[in-house]
């Protein structure tokens, strides 16, 4: 029997779920909440925000949905989990009291301490003047980070107390994030490199996808401003079975199980940034939901039904799926508006889409995208260029050739998504 599914995103994770959703023969009719120019094209884009909570219910309700997916943040955090789950319709992703985990980084920052989970040394402040006389204090290098939901762009790792000091201006004065900033973090900056670790979990079992390696900075070298992701690749080859270990009985496992003491046991994808310092992995802080672009470059790698893996998770059965994966490498580079992560127009045509698929192992995934007359830029990041191949470097060429199409005033991305790893990779 085939399933309705509704997706409630509008960028790029959301249009990566309905290209892989399409792959499986349970599927019926697909729909996704708001979309996207690309979104469109192979499902029925509903034209409701993600933070309509009521309406979305009432569309489940009316459309005979049978399951539903939350691929954003900020409906999680509206919990739209408890409300559908009122409904007694099924959807996947954490309950709102889950999802603290990710809408108030204090909060999580204090589950860490009580459990021993591996992370910075903090504190938390919610008076501007007592935060920037711990920083004078304490000096850089140091990381500011707003405690709400800032779309992943609230944390400062500042090099200069003069850095600094302006962080936690524009997070607490200036009200940069709103009242994502009536709460900061400042807590000591860890060296080493940074990884994104999922786990897809039911309440009861956890899964770890593999490893994936996001871009934050706006600019090559990791310079410049936070974004929401400038680009990844999976699975980063210098992480080890023994790293994944630790990570699973350090933090995942830890985690989940104070979530279920404190009755906010979480069903849905934790997703962890970690620091791997000298000392061992260390959390930099929790999502509750996928990751944008990481969940780009997985939709390309994974191999078993993602209807299966969903149905799995919702329904407690995740102990019964084994999960299989494509081998070689996948990346995915954001392609962005001129001047994101701050002002940008919109409106702009994009050329050259088609061309870029062309490629080998090529595939577009749109975000910021609408269509009017043409396709035109409606977002910051506007486009994830996907590709897969048996290396990485053969996997980062393809990506970068199928660039070199696409086109549209201002476009910006970063040249050096994976160089990094490429190194160490000839270095080691």
């Amino acid at each position: 029997m085939s399933s309705n599914v509704l997706i409630i995103d509008g960028g790029g994770r959301g249009h990566a779920f309905l290209w892989k959703l399409l792959q499986s023969p349970r599927v019926g009719k697909l729909y996704i909440a708001p979309g996207n120019g690309g979104t469109g094209k192979i499902a029925k884009n509903v034209l409701i925000a993600t933070t309509d909570i009521k309406s979305l219910a009432r569309f489940a309700e009316k459309n005979s949905i049978d399951l539903t997916i939350v691929g954003s943040e900020d409906p999680l955090a509206l919990g739209i989990v408890d409300v559908f789950h009122r409904r007694g319709l099924r959807i996947f992703g954490p309950t709102r009291a889950a999802t603290q985990i990710e809408a108030s980084k204090a909060d999580a920052k204090r589950l860490m301490r009580e459990q021993n989970i591996p992370t910075a040394p903090f504190q938390i402040f919610r008076k501007y003047d007592n935060a920037l006389k711990y920083i004078r204090k304490h000096g850089a290098p140091i990381v500011v980070k707003a405690s709400g939901l800032a779309l992943g762009k609230g944390a400062y790792p500042c090099k200069t107390l003069t850095k600094a000091e302006k962080a936690l201006t524009e997070i607490m004065l200036e009200r940069a994030y709103k009242k994502a900033g009536n709460e900061v973090i400042v807590e000591k900056f860890l060296d080493g490199p940074e990884i994104s670790i999922h786990a897809l979990c039911d309440g009861k079992t956890s899964i770890l996808l593999p490893t994936a390696q996001d871009h934050k900075p706006i600019f090559d070298g990791d310079k410049g401003k936070n974004t929401g992701g400038m680009g990844t690749i999976a699975p980063v080859p210098w992480v080890n079975a023994q790293t994944l270990q630790d990570v699973n009985e350090q933090i995942v496992r830890p985690t989940l199980q104070a979530l279920t003491e404190k009755r906010r046991a979480f069903t849905g994808c934790l997703y962890p940034g970690l620091k791997i310092t000298t000392d061992g992995p260390k959390v930099l802080e929790y999502n509750a939901r996928f990751g944008d672009p990481e969940t780009q470059s997985y939709m390309r790698l994974l191999k078993t039904d993602l209807l299966d893996v969903f149905d799995a998770c919702v329904d407690g059965k995740l102990a019964e799926l084994t999960i299989e994966w494509h081998s070689g490498f996948t990346v995915c580079v954001v392609l962005a508006s001129g001047g994101y992560p701050g002002k940008y127009k919109k409106g702009i045509t994009i050329f050259g889409i088609t061309e870029a698929e062309k490629v080998p192992g090529v595939v577009v995934f749109h975000a910021g995208t609408m269509y009017s007359n043409q396709l035109r830029t409606s977002g910051g990041r506007v486009l994830g260029v996907t590709a897969v191949g048996e290396t990485l470097q053969e996997t980062l060429n393809r990506a970068y050739e199928a660039i070199r199409f696409i086109k549209f005033k201002g476009m910006q991305y970063r040249k050096d998504i994976g160089t990094k790893t490429l190194k160490t990779q000839i270095h080691s």
